[in-house]
């Protein structure tokens, strides 16, 4: 995790920059807002812990005006509270006391580092993906990671670089649909001054920023074609040019990709280049959506349990058997996404001693009934019908769906043998072979009385 402090070192700033470091953290110090930007441009950061004294909303004004996207975490003496809301009222995210408390400032640089998504998993079809995920991570080999919105995409590439041999380097992220059309190619590539209005210093991009480690394009397929010939480019050589640049720069990546769509069918319309498709898809992970892996849904749900107690400082509640059966038979069309913020929901709304059905909520703060209604009763009759049918042969199953059939056409052969998609000729041959083993078969007009199969 790369920490950049902006502000001079004194006595406790060094404290607080050592603690970091301790932690993990590779640390850069800058005096100024004006270094400190400079130090962004040039080698970017994932998180800035400023000075409370320094110009706070200066460095969040230049931070959205230049488009980049690190947190900012303020820090000043602890009696200073007035300080610490006006840091906090300019744009800060946080604000950490001095002298520095040593759990707190690895709090919040694990919270950065783990970007708050734990990758937890029980299920057998959950286990295959991450054995597949580990056994290629530590090549070099570009993946692509495909899966429903909400699956845990970008959580399964941040292991796969914790696993790589690039796990002490940058993981860099770009959300290619977050970013709008005209601002992705500076985003990634970077660019120089003066290139186009608002270009006011140079900047490297998301490519220079991942040098050495590993660069993940997240929902890929929303990049527009004309950009995707430039990245193609990028990866096969190895070099960028900057926007505005006249020399190309060479970057050391490792390119990890997610899309929500089918590429496959995107190449076929056209709206993906087919050889940046193959130079991506070295190998293929397919994260299945939740409701195909329900043996991690009571365990994500017990961990986004326990996440947000702690984050909340409530106390730890575990889900109670009516909540549990509530959440395994919610179908979860957001995915972990969604069962996170029903969770969180739930944690904020339970009281005493263990979360109840009655803290399962939607986010329009209706409770979550188990689940009912017409598509799930009818997944659970032919559930019960599929159960009638175990311990039969396919020849017994066979004959009363035909003879109920004919039934139903009150013995007309020629409307039962198109309900049933056979022909005539095969339809009679079936109901001879039943005359002759001495079953009952409905005459035209008629209905057959009830026998019971041998």
């Amino acid at each position: 995790m790369r920490l950049l402090m902006i502000g001079r070192l004194n006595g406790e700033l060094i404290t607080a920059s050592k603690i970091a470091m301790n932690r993990g953290a590779a640390v850069t110090q800058a005096d100024s807002v004006a270094q400190g930007l400079n130090v962004l441009r040039a080698r970017g950061a994932d998180l800035i812990m400023i000075d409370v004294g320094l110009s706070i909303r200066e460095l969040v004004a230049a931070l959205e005006a230049e488009r980049i996207r690190t947190p900012v975490v303020a820090c000043g003496v602890a009696t200073d509270a007035k300080a610490a809301v006006a840091a906090i009222q300019a744009g800060a995210k946080e604000y950490i006391p001095l002298p520095p408390d040593p759990e707190l400032i690895a709090a919040v640089i694990e919270a950065v580092a783990a970007d708050g998504r734990a990758f937890v998993w029980r299920d057998a079809s959950m286990e295959r993906v991450v054995r597949l995920a580990e056994q290629v991570s530590r090549s070099e080999a570009s993946v692509l990671i495909t899966g429903e919105s909400g699956t845990g995409k970008e959580v399964l590439a941040r292991h796969v670089h914790a696993k790589s041999l690039r796990a002490n380097k940058p993981f860099v992220s770009v959300n290619c649909a977050a970013i709008p059309e005209a601002l992705l190619e500076s985003e990634l590539f970077g660019h120089e001054k003066g290139a186009f209005t608002g270009a006011i210093a140079r900047r490297i991009g998301r490519f220079e920023e991942a040098s050495g480690g590993t660069l993940l394009l997240d929902e890929i397929s929303e990049m527009d074609v004309r950009l995707q010939s430039k990245l193609l480019r990028a990866l096969q050589e190895r070099v960028i040019d900057r926007v505005g640049g006249t020399s190309p720069v060479k970057v050391d990546i490792r390119v990890l990709a997610t899309s929500n769509r089918n590429l496959t069918e995107e190449v076929r319309k056209g709206t993906f280049r087919e050889d940046l498709f193959y130079r991506l898809n070295v190998v293929s992970l397919r994260l299945p959506p939740l409701r195909e892996r329900p043996a991690d849904i009571l365990e994500l749900a017990a961990h986004f349990a326990r996440k947000y107690a702690e984050v909340n400082g409530l106390p730890v509640r575990a889900l109670g058997a009516a909540a549990q059966a509530i959440v395994m038979k919610n179908p979860w069309r957001g995915n972990v996404r969604e069962l996170e913020n029903t969770l969180h929901r739930a944690v904020l709304l339970a009281s005493g001693s263990e979360i109840g059905p009655e803290a399962i909520m939607t986010p329009e703060g209706d409770v979550i009934a188990a689940a009912d209604g017409p598509a799930v009763r009818a997944a659970q009759m032919a559930e019960a019908a599929t159960r009638g049918l175990v311990g039969r042969t396919v020849a017994q199953v066979e004959c009363d769906l035909i003879l109920d059939t004919l039934d139903h056409c009150l013995g007309n052969r020629t409307h039962a043998a198109r309900i049933l998609g056979i022909s005539i000729r095969t339809l009679r041959n079936k109901l001879n072979e039943y005359v002759d083993s001495g079953l009952q078969v409905a005459e035209p007009g008629g209905i057959r009385p009830v026998a019971a199969y041998g």
